[in-house]
């Protein structure tokens, strides 16, 4: 494998840890009333549907731990929350593969929901009690509209990036 492919290899995961890092700077245009969006996690979709091969569940996995890392929450909260969405989107990706405009924010939201879901159920069980709703809900929200700039960066990053190394693979 030359250097070129092995950098190529590594983009997606570099992806996901600068969206986890970001997510979790102590900055909020908010006030911190409204969580921050899962950055970590929309390199985690679209590297999977985009490029499979580039996206593995090692590299979601790692993503996810990553996320429950500098998050401060149980460890594998996120990590197999992560792991759960990106086995879903992997068995459905011809289903969210063709879809664009308004279809591929509507794919990424199913995705966020069913990664919050998993987060929600694993928190319920660590915790022995229910966990609120709202949070989990408004930060699926907030990650939907923030995966709209975010998906540009992405394809940018696919096209001019990766995409002229593709030969070297």
């Amino acid at each position: 494998m030359s250097i070129p492919s092995l950098f190529a290899a590594t983009i997606p995961l570099l992806c996901g840890l600068i969206g986890v890092l970001l997510s979790c700077m102590p900055v909020s245009l908010t006030g911190g009333m409204v969580p921050p969006p899962l950055l970590g996690f929309m390199p985690v979709y679209f590297w999977c549907l985009i490029r499979p091969d580039l996206m593995p569940a090692a590299v979601a996995f790692a993503v996810g731990l990553a996320q429950d890392l500098l998050t401060g929450g149980p460890v594998g909260l996120w990590t197999a929350s992560f792991i759960a969405s990106y086995a879903f989107v992997d068995r459905q990706r011809d289903s969210f593969a063709g879809l664009a405009g308004i279809g591929a924010i509507l794919g990424f939201a199913l995705a966020m929901l069913i990664v919050s879901g998993a987060a929600f159920v694993i928190g319920w069980v660590y915790f022995w009690h229910v966990p609120p709703v709202t949070p989990l809900l408004l930060q699926v929200a907030v990650s939907v509209l923030c995966y709209i700039p975010v998906l540009p960066v992405l394809h940018w990053v696919q096209q001019r990036v990766v995409g002229p190394l593709r030969s070297e693979f």
